[in-house]
């Protein structure tokens, strides 16, 4: 129960911004009011005050996302169930005329249940001004009629009847085809109304954006609920309900995380003879809960082939995601750690700096356990009905800050792959999105069943300081390896990562070796790589920048990663033709692949399969030459400048 009681702080910690509508992804979402969803609709309809029929309108997509009153049963109504919506809703519910105009209803109409709980609403104590006017009118029963006749938008035949699906034997009755059929799935009858009040004298908000009706709907409702039961999640005494919200993930989602729907066969296995027995749950935290959840999806989650991926805070809702890399820490400040002498402490000041204001943004009361708290959260469901919680942690918020950082300058290497704002590509240093390590364990084409997969395995690495699993760290190494299965920018965002990955596992068994070049390092695997990388550049060198083909040292690395001593062979030889082209240039690389080849113990140049340290050490070789480059390459601009 402890995240649905987070997810109900959450909810009274941002009650001013309630019915709020935000926009992200070009998608409107709000913190729905309890008792409240949304719905697309369809038609809008304007009456006015008075209870009169004044216009209406087929509603662009774009504007169709509804706010709209619902009780238990219309919010999980399905089938044949006549359970209207207390205001808006399809035609065969709020139109009096539905059936005169051809429509089909089994058993009871469903226009006589949704008039008479609409009455009960304008008539009680808490009827608002605009709920009255909407029953005045529709109790007429005239709204397809006034559809039809006095707007054209719904379309019928020669016999006044709706028409269900557009043919082209209907323009002669409609030379252009309705706007309705463009925005209904199915025919017009499944058309979803809303309805809104028009004055002449004043400017009136929005039924559906309408602070004031949404209480009065709460406070009418609110003495229509079941018996009172103690609350598992809150421990007071208040309306139970068995019936839970979906609609959690999209408007279109009918999976529920809590369920108890079917009291045949072997339900409860004996266990229980009803579902409260095993958990009671309150109404107002049901909905609070829910609409909490269903807002910070919208908000601030990641959704990965129906999983989602939710990190908040229960007062101040950003927090650092743990999928994300450094990179997306601070834009401006981490590239500028490529430019330190001292790589490692200047993440770590950095980090520190960048998560320094979501220490400040998440409070500092010890006690106060809504400030102090960070919350991740995984959802994912099997089948269209059922969801489930994969993974939640409520973590002490300072714990989840100090785990994030290590993570940050643990799991570190240079990559090159991100942009920023001006679309440049920018060198950062630390470690890589969870995201990414998925598609540098398997490939661009990676499914999102295994990419996610994967984010949810990385979790505990990053949040409770697990090891990161061998066999993705195995998988990136032989990726990494095979350069020549990519195309270069993808090898490279691969190789870096890669590197960031073996360096973890092996900084978590205190053999961390870092990006900076340790030329005193004597393991075989790290020689090994620098011998390739000497042979990289060196050959590249003598290529040009106008040769874009893959050198020998980049052709063989699988086979140099499975049969080093063989191998390196093959590839010296076929560096001799670059060395003559070179002539005396070539002189240094030559001196730095003797001074390698020195410190190797005559026992380790074999055929012995290579560790991960062999792409670190081509990293930092490679690295290294390629810095010693661009220093040269200024230089001699800087005298080349003096001399004109």
């Amino acid at each position: 129960m402890s995240w649905l009681l987070n997810l109900y702080e959450t909810y009274e910690s941002n009650l001013d911004r309630v019915g709020e509508v935000a926009i992200r992804n070009g998608r409107e979402y709000t913190l729905l009011p309890i008792s409240h969803t949304t719905q697309n609709a369809h038609i809008e309809v304007l009456v006015t005050e008075e209870g009169v029929f004044h216009s209406a309108k087929v509603i662009d997509k774009s504007d169709a996302s509804t706010l709209i009153p619902c009780t238990e049963k219309s919010a999980s109504r399905a089938g044949a169930v006549i359970a209207p919506y207390p205001l808006h809703d399809k035609l065969s519910y709020v139109a009096g005329d539905f059936v005169a105009y051809g429509g089909q209803v089994k058993g009871e109409e469903p226009f006589e249940t949704y008039i008479r709980e609409l009455q009960n609403w304008a008539e009680s104590p808490y009827a608002h001004p605009k709920v009255v006017s909407i029953y005045r009118y529709l109790s007429k029963r005239t709204l397809i009629h006034d559809l039809v006749a006095e707007s054209r938008i719904l379309a019928v035949d020669e016999h006044d009847r709706l028409i269900e699906k557009w043919d082209k034997k209907y323009e002669v009755l409609y030379p252009e085809k309705p706007a309705i059929f463009g925005v209904v799935a199915g025919d017009q009858t499944s058309a979803f109304v809303r309805f809104n009040v028009y004055s002449p004298d004043r400017i009136l908000s929005d039924v559906w954006k309408d602070k004031e009706l949404f209480d009065s709907f709460i406070a009418y409702y609110a003495e229509r609920l079941g018996d009172e039961d103690i609350c598992y999640v809150s421990g007071k005494k208040l309306p139970s309900t068995d019936r839970h919200a979906n609609k959690i993930r999209n408007a279109a989602d009918k999976a529920k995380l809590i369920s108890a729907n079917d009291t045949n066969g072997f339900t409860y296995r004996g266990r229980f003879t009803q579902s409260s027995d095993a958990a009671s749950i309150s109404y107002e935290v049901s909905q609070k809960a829910h609409n909490a959840l269903k807002w910070l999806i919208n908000r601030q989650g990641k959704t990965i082939e129906d999983r989602v991926f939710l990190v908040w805070g229960n007062d101040a809702l950003y927090i650092p995601d743990p999928s994300e890399d450094t990179f997306a820490l601070d834009p401006e400040a981490i590239p500028d750690v490529v430019r330190e002498s001292n790589t490692n402490e200047a993440l770590a000041r950095e980090v520190a700096k960048a998560l320094d204001g979501y220490r400040n943004q998440l409070g500092s009361g010890a006690d106060d356990r809504s400030q102090a708290a960070a919350n991740i959260l995984v959802l994912d469901s099997a089948t269209t009905g059922r969801m489930a919680v994969l993974y939640f942690r409520n973590i002490d918020k300072e714990l989840y800050l100090d785990r994030l950082a290590e993570w940050h300058t643990t799991c570190t290497w240079l990559h090159r792959y991100r942009k920023n704002d001006r679309n440049e590509f920018v060198a950062f240093y630390g470690a890589p999105a969870t995201r990414d390590i998925a598609f540098a364990a398997y490939g661009p084409r990676a499914g999102d069943k295994v990419v996610k997969g994967l984010m949810e395995r990385m979790l505990p690495c990053i949040v409770d300081g697990a090891r990161v699993p061998i066999d993705i760290i195995t998988s990136v190494f032989n990726r990494a390896s095979n350069p020549v299965a990519m195309e270069n920018w993808e090898w490279e965002k691969t190789l870096s990562i890669a590197c960031a990955l073996i360096n973890k596992h092996l900084k978590d068994r205190q053999e961390g070796i870092g990006l900076a070049l340790d030329e005193n390092n004597d393991d075989r695997s790290y020689l090994f790589g620098r011998l390739l990388a000497v042979a990289d550049v060196l050959e590249r060198r003598a290529l040009g920048k106008e040769e874009k083909r893959a050198t020998n040292a980049i052709r063989y690395m699988n086979s140099f990663s499975k049969h080093p001593e063989r191998t390196w062979r093959v590839i010296q030889e076929s560096l001799q033709p670059y060395q003559a082209r070179l002539g005396v240039y070539a002189t240094k690389w030559t001196k730095i692949i003797d001074e390698i080849g020195y410190k190797f113990q005559l026992d380790d140049f074999n055929n012995k399969p290579l560790t991960g340290k062999y792409l670190l050490g081509f990293y930092s070789q490679r690295h290294a030459l390629y810095q010693t480059k661009n220093h040269e390459d200024a230089a001699e601009a800087d005298v080349s400048n003096q001399e004109e």
